[in-house]
């Protein structure tokens, strides 16, 4: 197995791990609005949430900013907390063409998220002589999958929504409420405290 195909093995099975469940939670909350006619939202949103983890990703990969991790692994079930506490208090997407805050949030929070992939990419990364491919291909890894829990979470849409007739509003706040507690005992379980 070549470097690229098994940092990409590894981005993927970081993100599908069950026990990294706190990224699959905000995947969750960013998407919670949609329905699978709007799957090319989705994968914008992913994406933008892609770019946002990258982007600190590789500078604390790179050793250009040091945060103390203990704050950042508060700082990500806040994110979530927010994230769905604002889909809580809107359980419905932004009308016609204007964007949503949940991609704001995608490429905002995604940069602390980048920061809690970076201590475990870093411990990975070791001494390798060169980071930009590993890095590339552990982000590819990441964004699909994120795509696979997202595709997971629209048939489960479409399935309660669209065949069993739930209703898509309430749908959205059971997830977000569920999201939304899970976060906040999150935050209370971090050292940080």
């Amino acid at each position: 197995m070549n470097s690229f195909e098994l940092y990409f093995r590894l981005g993927l099975q970081h993100i599908l791990d069950i026990n990294g469940y706190d990224h699959i939670l905000f995947v969750l909350a960013l998407c919670a609005v949609f329905i699978p006619r709007d799957w090319r939202k989705v994968v914008i949103l992913v994406t933008a949430f892609t770019i946002g983890h990258s982007i600190t990703l590789a500078l604390a990969t790179f050793r250009l900013i040091n945060v103390n991790s203990e704050l950042i692994e508060f700082l990500i079930p806040v994110t979530i907390a927010i994230t769905a506490f604002i889909t809580i208090l809107n359980p419905k997407p932004a009308s016609g063409k204007g964007l949503s805050i949940n991609y704001f949030f995608a490429l905002f929070f995604g940069l602390i998220h980048g920061l809690g992939f970076s201590i475990y990419l870093r411990s990975l990364l070791g001494k390798e002589a060169s980071i930009w491919q590993p890095l590339l291909a552990f982000n590819l890894g990441l964004e699909l999958g994120q795509l696979v829990i997202v595709g997971i979470f629209l048939l489960a849409t479409s399935i309660l929504v669209g065949i069993a007739g739930v209703s898509r509003k309430e749908w959205t706040l059971v997830v977000a409420s569920m999201v939304f507690g899970v976060a906040l005992m999150l935050m209370l379980e971090t050292k940080f405290w």
